[in-house]
Order: structure tokens, then sequence, then C-alpha cells
């Protein structure tokens, strides 16, 4: 593990994966149906392979609970997303119920207090971005985007200004940002910002094709190819995905 706050993680480190294959996921958003189906279809092999998820793993789905326990799986690492981020600020009492309820996380009216607290502690944990591998195997995992080089997120020294850009950002989604500002930042998968279709602005490869959408669906990549499954909730479920058993 990288730098740290006192509140949070802020980077995480991991080695290339020497054995098996990494992939990213794109915003779950309690679509754990999804992705059971998805991690079937490119043979998943829980031993050697590994998922990094680009966060909102909760809120709009049916499954955010389910979702949350994904990060029991030793397979499965997770940056924090925009809306676990809501929930923590619910727990420790800094956003108002309805404003996160606004955003998906009605779900969670239902639970005891004392549940949401545990999830927050759980979520807190998370780091804003994860760093994989070295030199031309290296790739970067945040949650919404980051302007800057590989060095400056290293150093895990972000002003709040940064750290809500993080979370929160989509100046380069939506085109309102120069591409420049990334130069020797390292290829960086991130969600956030729904796209019809994976691809790639600058430095950064936008992996969320609204997993909860009626017309959205699930991406994974495997890490630095271009190969990529993608599938909607509907057809999930119509293959049968919710009797299918996780690595």
């Amino acid at each position: 593990m990288g730098t740290s706050s006192e509140h949070f993680p802020v980077i995480c480190r991991h080695a290339s994966n020497m054995q098996g294959r990494d992939f990213v996921v794109g915003d779950l958003h309690g679509c754990v149906d999804a992705l059971r189906y998805l991690l079937r279809e490119i043979e998943f092999d829980a031993i050697c392979d590994r998922l990094f998820s680009v966060g909102d793993l909760i809120d709009r789905g049916s499954q955010s609970e389910d979702a949350i326990a994904l990060l029991d799986k030793p397979w499965f690492y997770s940056v924090l997303g925009n809306h676990e981020d809501a929930l923590c600020q619910v727990a420790e009492g800094s956003m108002p119920r309805a404003w996160w309820y606004s955003i998906g996380g009605d779900w969670s009216d239902v639970l005891p207090d004392e549940q949401l607290r545990q999830y927050a502690q759980r979520l807190r944990r998370l780091p804003l971005a994860r760093v994989i591998g070295e030199g031309a195997r290296r790739f970067n995992v945040l949650h919404a985007e980051f302007f800057g080089d590989d060095a400056e997120l290293d150093s895990g020294h972000f002003t709040e200004r940064v750290r809500q850009q993080m979370l929160w950002g989509r100046e380069l989604a939506l085109g309102s940002a120069d591409e420049a500002r990334q130069r020797g930042l390292s290829t960086t998968y991130c969600g956030h910002t729904p796209m019809r279709q994976m691809g790639r602005i600058g430095s950064q490869v936008f992996i969320d094709t609204g997993a909860f959408a009626l017309s959205g669906k699930l991406t994974i990549t495997e890490a630095l190819t271009p190969r990529a499954w993608s599938v909607s909730l509907d057809t999930a479920l119509a293959e049968g995905a919710a009797d299918m058993s996780l690595p």
C-alpha cells in the first residue's frame, strides 16, 4: 500500500500479474448478476487472475449489498467511487440522506444505522487510485479523472479540489479539458461518466457503459489489451446469471 492519510488510503500499488490476467470492470451500480455472467464469459480464474473495479459498486441497481460483499473476494480490488463516498458521508453525518437517495442511495432506507456505519468503515479503506505494474506494463485505475503525470499520481498529495475531481470530474469526458494535461500519465482506467461504449480520451480509458440503465451494459476489459466484453443485465438474467456462482 502506498501513501495514506488519516481518513483513507490514497494510493495502493500492485505488482504486475506474472501468473494470470488482469481485468478492469466498469461501474457496477448493484448489477452483480451482470458481473457473474461476464466472469463466466472470460473464463475468469480466481487462482491467478485479478479484477480491478473503477468504483461505484453501489446504488441504482438492486444488488448493492452483494456488490459490497465483493470486497471479501481475494481477487477483487476496487477504488473509491463518488457513490461510496456519498454513503460514507451520510454515515458520518456530513451529507443529508435525501441527497444520497436522489442519486440512488434509497436502497439503504431499510438498513439499520449500525449496518450503514459498518459499510462506511469498510468503504473508507478503499483508495482513490490503484497503480498496477511498472514501465510499459503499468496501468492506473481511478474513478473519474486525473490531470497530471504518473509521478504526481504516485505522490498521493492531492488538494481537496483534485480529490473531488478524481471522484466527480467529467471535464475530459465532456470535451472541456485539454488532453495534454495528462502527458506522462500511463493508461488509466476510469468510470463515472456513462459512455455508449468503452473508449479512450487522452490517457484515460472510459469503461462505464451504464450497467444500471435500460439501454446500458456492464463492460469488462483485459488490461492493456483491446479485448473487452459487455452484457446488459436483462441478457445476463435471461442466460441464468442469477444462478451462476462467483469465483
